[in-house]
């Protein structure tokens, strides 16, 4: 290996495409005064400026990505009880909402290769209960969203895309978070594009919209005749100061993703041929935007799997994580012991005993992906020279471990 170098980050300056310009149009929502967005311009010109892009009537900018899935879930309305069907392995935030909104999260497996729920593996998990189909696209890689959404139509079912790690991703030349009912989008710390926190959801959908516009304002219908609070919900409306970084983090999200696309290319070339590493599978009618970028390993090939190659890496100051998550999201506390609303159990109260099946059998390709897959940090200040040393470190140390594999066996 070369000298150690220091890979950016995307939890500091190194790694994020902050500069000037959020800091212009910060001080110009400040020196304005009016830092709520009932009453400002930057969040206002962010929604309308990302409705265009993604290619929608509708998007309204929110307090955070966990906000944009409680928005789009109260949008969709389900009476307690009802089912949303959706996968185990993503963050808990896209799942509290499901619960909050008195609905019960059911399980699909996952494609082991991919991450991503699959038609198949949605159409095993619907019941005459679904009420909606959440629909993650892990990592920027598109899932299966017009072969589920033609499953859902057939059904009447709405399908929610949670887009928070897909900006400008595309199946078929349609852009995810425009195909669902609903789309969804995160600008935490490690997106595409940040304000530290925020969400902004999607639709085409005129009711969906003004639902989801009225629960982001605590279901206050500001604008209209005759006003009143219609019904229970929240304040989730991003602040100015937010949508002044976001609004000026929009102007450079092409060119973001332009370069995490350009350098994951080079990546996956220079890792072409390794035993026993996997570079991400994409169907050949999607476009990958790259929110990380994920290994497969063999752990038949390569001793100690991820983790393993987890630690050889983190000597060459490359901090890579096994399994993404460490476990399915139906094995943490919450929804394993049902810790919900006081001891009530609700809306697991309510469930039927499929819903609650969290049986390991039931997920094999839950937990042979989680088992497999190592991601690697991934942001758009990487050069050809990061990208590089990435490989050659990979390089190195999967060869070594696979030379312990044949020492072994001579």
């Amino acid at each position: 290996m070369a000298d150690t170098i220091i890979l950016p980050s995307d939890q500091d300056a190194s790694g994020r495409s902050l500069g000037d310009e959020e800091i212009a149009l910060v001080t110009q929502a400040i020196r304005s005064g009016t830092l709520t967005s009932t009453k400002g311009f930057a969040v206002k010109e962010l929604e309308k400026r990302f409705a265009e892009m993604i290619g929608v009537e509708y998007a309204y900018a929110c307090a955070s990505g966990s906000a944009a899935i409680h928005v789009a879930v109260a949008a969709i309305n389900p009476e307690p009880g009802d089912e949303i069907v959706t996968t185990a392995i993503t963050d808990m935030g896209a799942l509290t909402p499901i619960m909050y909104q008195g609905a019960i999260p059911v399980f699909a497996d996952v494609d082991p290769a991919t991450l991503n729920v699959t038609a198949e593996t949605v159409d095993a998990a619907l019941s005459d209960r679904t009420r909606a189909i959440v629909v993650t696209h892990l990592f920027g890689n598109p899932a299966q969203t017009k072969a589920i959404k033609a499953l859902a139509d057939k059904r009447g079912i709405p399908v929610i895309e949670d887009a928070a790690q897909a900006f400008m991703a595309r199946e078929s030349g349609s852009e995810i978070g425009s195909i669902g009912a609903i789309g969804c989008f995160s600008l935490q710390q490690g997106k595409h594009i940040t304000c530290g926190e925020g969400g902004i959801v999607t639709t085409n959908d005129v009711a969906l919209a003004r639902r989801m516009r009225l629960f982001i304002n605590k279901a206050w219908p500001y604008g209209e005749a005759g006003p009143d609070h219609e019904f229970i919900a929240l304040n989730y409306r991003m602040t100015e100061l937010q949508g002044a970084v976001a609004l000026a983090q929009f102007d450079k999200l092409a060119g973001n993703v332009r370069i995490r696309r350009l350098n994951a290319d080079r990546l996956t070339q220079a890792l072409a041929g390794i035993n026993g590493i996997a570079t991400p599978q994409i169907a050949p009618d999607a476009e990958h935007v790259y929110w990380k970028y994920c290994l497969r390993i063999d752990p038949d090939a390569l001793p100690g799997g991820p983790p393993a190659l987890a630690a050889a890496l983190k000597d060459e100051n490359i901090l890579s994580a096994p399994r993404y998550i460490q476990k399915p999201a139906f094995e943490c506390a919450v929804i394993r012991d049902q810790r919900t609303f006081g001891n009530s159990r609700f809306p697991f109260s309510l469930a039927r005993p499929e819903a609650v099946d969290y049986s390991r059998e039931r997920f094999p390709g839950t937990y042979a992906g989680l088992r497999d897959v190592l991601v690697l940090p991934w942001n758009e200040r990487y050069t050809n020279e990061h990208v590089d040393y990435l490989a050659d470190a990979i390089r190195t140390h999967a060869n070594s471990l696979t030379n312990t594999v044949l020492e072994v066996a001579e």
